[in-house]
């Protein structure tokens, strides 16, 4: 649900439910999603198509394949190198709520090795948690695997680099704008990226229909076999992709056989009554490689994601983490893991219906400041998830590029904004600013849009 706000006094654009939540106070719209089929299955035969020449070169562990082993009753290792735990110094990790509630790690789990893909007890719920949320088609088979990362940047780039080969000249479909995290290791991988519009429904996927039916690779190179996404409150832009474009981006792609990276830390911050379907429950193929993040719901520094999809796809993975940090950080997995079990899915459910609340009531403040102070200045999407705001400068008159006026002037004036060529390869002109309305209170982000509209003036 999306409402365009030109700043001018009143409203081009707006949706009665948005508009309902925003003058009662509410801050609820009810969007309803409808009973559609899942798509027509087109399974993958060839996942090889999707991984690089690197990643088909990985092999299991010889230490790691051993971890299995150690947890049958009577079993003697002398095999792998695990350190004794009695020369660990640490005894006992109690974490204790906000509400006061005191929870026991498993202490001795979190301080050993691991198995690569995670703590037995979390990856069980989290495999539960996808299966509940989204009911993705493909588990019916058995092909739904999860492994559990040092935060969903590094399940991403490791996907990158087992879906892409730059020195082969692979190309990967990306949305314009998008994350720059994401950008800041594309770029000097060297992966050529093939951008994609998007406006207040995400991603235009009839511009991407159009891209790839016309595509010529003796004009345009090799055609690309994925496409990245975040589909839900994006960054920088704060809109949710529609349904329909999201049933439409799968079709598409079955047509050209894509993997679809869907990255989708802010899933359970959606504003409405009821939740997006995702893509990866449309996955009728095992096409869809997702990507969660615990940090905007628990914590950004216990660093925990976990990547879901097919089997085939995770343990293509799984080798990469073998081979790198051979597995997330046990003390951050076992504190996840006693917090999740305390809690169960009727909790966790709870904690993000409150998280999402929050981060409601702050953008309904965001909006508000912004109406009564920069009429006429800015031009922007009302985000129905996430914690951001994509903003278009209409003054001073003029402005080519907002990065000048962000990255000096805005910074003499004490307000922190980023500027939006940072979300375009190449940090090309533009005249957008990402805001984020989610530490700073209602009061904060007042005078911050005082300060901006003093700038703009």
């Amino acid at each position: 649900m999306k409402g365009t706000r030109l700043l001018s006094g009143s409203v081009s654009r707006q949706t009665q439910s948005l508009s309902a939540s925003l003058s009662t106070g509410t801050g609820r719209s009810f969007s309803v999603s409808t009973s559609v089929p899942p798509p027509t299955p087109k399974p993958v035969e060839d996942y090889g198509r999707f991984t690089s020449k690197t990643s088909k070169r990985r092999k299991p562990s010889a230490i790691r394949a051993l971890q299995p082993f150690l947890s049958i009753p009577g079993m003697i290792s002398l095999g792998g190198g695990m350190p004794n735990p009695l020369t660990f110094p640490v005894s006992k990790i109690n974490v204790e709520l906000t509400d006061g509630t005191s929870l026991s790690v498993d202490t001795p789990t979190a301080l050993q090795y691991s198995g690569s893909r995670g703590i037995g007890p979390l990856v069980e719920f989290l495999t539960e948690l996808q299966r509940k949320e989204h009911c993705p088609p493909q588990t019916s088979n058995e092909r739904l695997q999860v492994c559990v990362t040092n935060g969903s940047q590094d399940a991403l780039t490791k996907t990158f680099e087992m879906i892409l080969d730059p020195s082969e000249g692979d190309a990967l479909i990306i949305e314009s704008p998008t994350y720059s995290g994401t950008l800041a290791f594309l770029e000097p991988f060297g992966a050529r990226l093939v951008e994609i519009p998007t406006d207040g429904e995400g991603m235009v996927t009839s511009a991407l229909r159009e891209r790839l039916d016309g595509w010529d690779e003796a004009r345009d190179g090799k055609k690309p076999r994925a496409v990245y996404t975040v589909p839900t409150g994006s960054n920088p832009t704060g809109v949710s992709m529609s349904e329909e474009r999201r049933r439409d981006l799968y079709s598409i792609a079955q047509d050209h056989n894509l993997l679809i990276v869907e990255d989708d830390p802010y899933h359970f911050l959606q504003f409405s009554g009821k939740r997006k379907k995702s893509i990866f429950s449309l996955d009728t193929d095992g096409r869809v490689i997702r990507f969660d993040s615990f940090s905007k719901l628990v914590s950004a520094g216990i660093r925990m994601g976990f990547a879901s999809g097919p089997r085939q796809l995770i343990e293509r993975l799984e080798l990469h983490m073998q081979a790198t940090e051979l597995h997330a950080s046990g003390v951050s997995q076992g504190v996840l893991a006693a917090l999740l079990l305390h809690w169960g899915h009727e909790g966790f459910e709870a904690h993000v219906g409150r998280v999402a609340e929050f981060y409601r009531q702050r953008r309904d403040a965001f909006v508000k400041h912004a109406e009564t102070h920069l009429a006429g200045k800015i031009r922007f999407e009302v985000p129905d998830a996430g914690m951001f705001v994509w903003m278009e400068l209409l003054a001073p008159e003029g402005l080519e590029d907002a990065t000048d006026l962000i990255k000096s002037k805005a910074v003499e004036g004490k307000v922190l904004l980023l500027p939006g060529s940072c979300f375009f390869p190449g940090e090309r002109k533009s005249r957008f600013v990402r805001a984020a309305f989610s530490t700073a209170s209602s009061e904060q982000m007042e005078e911050a849009l005082k300060r901006l509209s003093a700038l703009l003036s």
